[in-house]
C-alpha cells in the first residue's frame, strides 16, 4: 500500500514540474549556424525507394551515372543467361515427355530426334534447371546489390576527407647488429 502511495505522488509531482522556462531569442541574435550540407539532398532511404522501384534510379539520384551502365549490364547478362536456361529446359523436357509418351521409358532408349537416351534428358532437363533457377537468383541479387550501392552511395555524399591527409612512400635503411644492412620502403601517413 506504501509503494503504491509513493508512486501515485511521485507521478503526481512531476506532472506539475516544469524543467526549463521558454525564453524568447532575439531575431537579431541567431544561435544557431545554417549549414548547407549534402545530407538534405541526398537522402539514402529516398535513393533506396528509387532503386528498388526502377533498376539505376538510385545511382541517377545520387550522381553516379557511370554506374548505371553496369547495373544495366549486369542485369541484362544475368537475364539472358537466365532465358537461355529456360528455352534449353522448356526444348528437353518436352523431348524427354516424348520419350515418356511414346513407350521410350528405359533408360537406354534412344529419342529419335535428338539422339539423346532417356536418362542422357533427364539429366540435361535436371542441370538446365539447376541454372536456370541459379541464374534467377544472380538476377535477385544484382537487384538488390544496386539497391544497396544507391543507399551506401547516397549516405557517403556527406563523407568528409581531411585535405591535409598526406601519405608518402620513402625508402629506408637501417643497421642492426643481429639482421646486419636491411633496406625498405616505408609509409608515412600525416593527417
Amino acid at each position: 500500500m506504501r509503494c503504491i502511495l509513493c508512486c501515485a505522488l511521485v507521478i503526481a509531482h512531476c506532472a506539475f514540474v516544469n524543467a526549463q522556462q521558454d525564453t524568447p531569442v532575439s531575431a537579431a541574435e541567431p544561435d544557431t549556424v545554417k549549414l548547407n550540407t549534402y545530407a538534405l539532398r541526398y537522402q539514402p532511404g529516398k535513393a533506396l525507394m528509387y532503386a528498388a522501384v526502377f533498376p539505376g534510379l538510385g545511382q541517377a539520384y545520387t550522381k553516379k551515372y557511370w554506374k548505371i551502365p553496369i547495373v544495366y549490364g549486369a542485369l541484362g547478362f544475368t537475364g539472358y543467361y537466365a532465358k537461355f536456361y529456360q528455352d534449353g529446359y522448356l526444348q528437353y523436357r518436352s523431348e524427354l515427355f516424348y520419350n515418356l509418351e511414346n513407350g521410350l521409358e528405359s533408360s537406354n532408349a534412344i529419342n529419335p530426334n535428338t539422339g539423346f537416351t532417356t536418362s542422357q534428358l533427364r539429366t540435361i532437363v535436371d542441370r538446365y534447371r539447376r541454372e536456370r533457377d541459379f541464374m534467377l537468383l544472380m538476377v535477385l541479387g544484382v537487384y538488390v546489390l544496386q539497391m544497396i550501392d544507391a543507399h551506401v552511395d547516397a549516405h557517403l555524399k556527406e563523407f568528409d576527407l581531411n585535405p591535409n591527409l598526406h601519405v608518402r612512400f620513402e625508402p629506408t635503411f637501417s643497421q642492426d647488429m643481429l639482421t646486419g644492412r636491411s633496406g625498405g620502403l616505408s609509409v608515412k601517413l600525416r593527417f
